[in-house]
C-alpha cells in the first residue's frame, strides 16, 4: 500500500469516527415530540366552573377583623382588620395580602413572612369578626331582600321568609348558588310540585351567599352555569323575555 492509498483510509476512518459522533449528539439533543392536545387541553379554567370542596373553609373578606397572636413573641399580638383592597398591616412587617385565604392558609402567609425576622414562628389566626352568613330573595316575593342565614333552611322556607308569592309570580323558581370566583351555578326548582307533596327531596337547602330569584309567569327558560358578574348575571341566565 503507497503512501498516497494510506493517506486515504486515514481520511475515511476519521470520517466514519466524525459523522458517528455527530449522530449520538443529535440523538440525545432531539425533543421530545409534542404531546397531543384535544379540545379539553386548549381550554383555560375560566372556561368552566372549578369543583366544589366537601365544606369548605370560611374565606377572609373585607372588613373581617383577625387576631393574629405569638405564643413565644407576645410582644407581636394584634388585631388586624381586612381593608378594601385585601390588605393588613402587621406589625414589623407592613402590608399583606389575605383576602380569599382561609385561617390556615393565613397562618402559612404569616408565617412566611415573619420568617424574614423571627426563627420558625409560631402563630395563631383568630377570626373576631366576620361577614355573616345570609341569602337573598329577589323578583316577585313580598319582601324582596337579603336574610341572615342563621339556621339550615330550605327554598321553599325562604321563599315564606321573604313574604311568600306575589299573585304575579311564576312557582318554578331560580336557585344561583357561587361556586367559584367566575362561575354560578343554576337550579330551577318548581316549588307548586313541592307545596303538592311531589318531590320534596328536591327542595334543596339553602347554603351562605345564595339568591333565590322569582320570575314572572312568562319567563321559562335558563342556564345551568353562567359567569359570575355582579348584578349582571340575571339577565344571561334566564332568556324569554
Amino acid at each position: 500500500m503507497n503512501a498516497l492509498e494510506r493517506l486515504t483510509v486515514r481520511l475515511l476512518i476519521l470520517l466514519l469516527v466524525v459523522s458517528g459522533a455527530v449522530c449520538v449528539q443529535a440523538g440525545q439533543s432531539a425533543p421530545e415530540p409534542a404531546r397531543a392536545t384535544g379540545p379539553s387541553d386548549s381550554k383555560s379554567s375560566s372556561d368552566r366552573p372549578a369543583l366544589q370542596h366537601r365544606n369548605p373553609r370560611y374565606q377572609v373578606m373585607r372588613d373581617d377583623a383577625l387576631t393574629v397572636s405569638f405564643p413565644i413573641s407576645p410582644e407581636l399580638d394584634q388585631d388586624v382588620i381586612v381593608q378594601p383592597d385585601g390588605y393588613i398591616t402587621l406589625k414589623n412587617i407592613g402590608s399583606v395580602y389575605i383576602q380569599g385565604m382561609t385561617v390556615p392558609e393565613i397562618v402559612e402567609t404569616l408565617k412566611k413572612a415573619y420568617s424574614r425576622i423571627l426563627h420558625d414562628p409560631i402563630i395563631d389566626v383568630d377570626l373576631k369578626d366576620f361577614q355573616k352568613p345570609y341569602f337573598m330573595v329577589s323578583g316577585q316575593v313580598g319582601k324582596p331582600g337579603q336574610y341572615d342565614l342563621r339556621q339550615d333552611i330550605t327554598v321553599s322556607q325562604a321563599i315564606a321568609v321573604a313574604g311568600g308569592f306575589l299573585p304575579t309570580a311564576k312557582t318554578q323558581v331560580f336557585v344561583y348558588h357561587r361556586i367559584s370566583a367566575g362561575w354560578v351555578e343554576v337550579k330551577k326548582l318548581s316549588l307548586k310540585d313541592l307545596l303538592n307533596g311531589k318531590n320534596v327531596n328536591e327542595d334543596v337547602q339553602m347554603q351562605p351567599g345564595d339568591m333565590i330569584f322569582v320570575p314572572e309567569k312568562f319567563i321559562t327558560n335558563f342556564r345551568k352555569y353562567v359567569p359570575y358578574s355582579l348584578g349582571l348575571y340575571l339577565q344571561p341566565a334566564i332568556s324569554g323575555l
